[in-house]
Order: structure tokens, then C-alpha cells, then sequence
């Protein structure tokens, strides 16, 4: 697994309430299908409701129990990538939480957990291709 983060996202009770105090922090952000993108460097910040990101990890959310509401993202080039890096994180203790699968968007992706319980997705993103240092950059929604 490469050591690089693409995305964090923050899970939000209130998507319009959460996108209205980042962007009174002047930061801009597109709406689509129910999650707002910040480009944030070379990486993006996503705000997602809580629910669904829990779900979407295949971990509890448990209200302040376990799941943090936080969940980390590394883009990788391959979906054969995607099950390789599972797999790594498996064998290195780490707990498979949702195995590589088709998504919505068109792309593929996994999740697993850390020995403490982090969730990270490993996902190919077609809409989201990586330059060579591994960076993304946020697509244009079409001013969403």
C-alpha cells in the first residue's frame, strides 16, 4: 500500500448545515448525488451523511461507541489493485470490513479497518484519475 491518503471524510448529521460552515470558511465545494467535494491540495475533503458512510464501510455506527465518523481513502490505478491492497491490510492484521465490489459511480471498491478501528476505502475511481505522484484532483461537477 502506498503511503498516501486521497481523501478524508468527514461524516455529517446535516450535509446543508455541515457545507454552509466550510464554505463560510471560504472554502468551495460541489454537490453531487449527496456528498459535497472540497479539493484540498492534492487530496479531497468529502462531507457524506454518517449513516450512509457507516454503512458504505461495513462497520456500526454506533454513536460515539465505535465508528469515529471519520473515514480515510487511498485511490489506487487498478481494481485488481483494490483487492491486492485488502489483502495486504488483511495479512498485516487489519480487518476486511467491506471486500472490493462494483459501486455507483463506476468504479470499485473495498474497505477495511485497522487494529483501532480506522476505516480506510481503497477505491479505483475512473473520475478520479491519479497523476503520477499520486494526487488527485476534483472533477468539475458542472458548477453543482
Amino acid at each position: 500500500m502506498e503511503q498516501r491518503i486521497s481523501l478524508v471524510t468527514l461524516g455529517v448529521a446535516d450535509l446543508p448545515r455541515a457545507r454552509a460552515f466550510y464554505e463560510r470558511l471560504g472554502w468551495r465545494g460541489q454537490e453531487v448525488e449527496e456528498t459535497v467535494f472540497f479539493q484540498a491540495g492534492g487530496l479531497a475533503v468529502v462531507l457524506w451523511s454518517r449513516e450512509k458512510l457507516a454503512t458504505d464501510a461495513g462497520v456500526a455506527d454506533a454513536g460515539g461507541g465505535g465508528f469515529g465518523g471519520l473515514g480515510l481513502a487511498q485511490n489506487v490505478r487498478s481494481r485488481e489493485e483494490v483487492d491486492r491492497v485488502l489483502a495486504e491490510a488483511s495479512e498485516a492484521g487489519g480487518t476486511v470490513t467491506q471486500p472490493g465490489r462494483e459501486t455507483f459511480y463506476g468504479g470499485y471498491a473495498g474497505c477495511f479497518t485497522d487494529p483501532d478501528g480506522h476505516v480506510w476505502e481503497i477505491a479505483w475511481n475512473p473520475g478520479f484519475p491519479l497523476a503520477a505522484d499520486g494526487t488527485i484532483t476534483v472533477p468539475d461537477f458542472g458548477g453543482a
